[in-house]
């Protein structure tokens, strides 16, 4: 049982790591954090409550303070898959594994 939950664990961590090289590693999640946040027309106390963070983590986030979590990553490129054409351009920038910044 125990063996079974540690691989479960391994392969869930495994899979956050491929998630977050996903993301373009020339990137700065400041900028697509804030133009999610504005595309969406949220403010950050919305965006946390979607992505289900606190205020002061989005705020972190903007400004650059902190990076999110191979966990929040997913989430974020949830939210741009789910905006559809209004987030195709944000999902090959930040993305892809081409994704270069303009």
């Amino acid at each position: 049982m125990m063996h079974h939950l540690i691989s479960h664990l391994t392969s869930r961590r495994d899979g956050l790591r491929a998630e977050e090289s996903k993301m373009s590693k020339n990137i700065d999640p400041a900028e697509l954090v804030r133009e999610i946040r504005i595309r969406l027309g949220l403010t950050q106390e919305k965006l946390a409550a979607k992505l289900g963070v606190t205020l002061p983590t989005i705020n972190r986030w903007e400004n650059g303070r902190a990076k999110p979590s191979p966990l929040a990553i997913q989430s974020l490129r949830s939210l741009v898959s789910e905006m559809g054409d209004e987030g195709e351009d944000l999902m090959e920038r930040f993305f892809s594994e081409s994704g270069q910044q303009p």
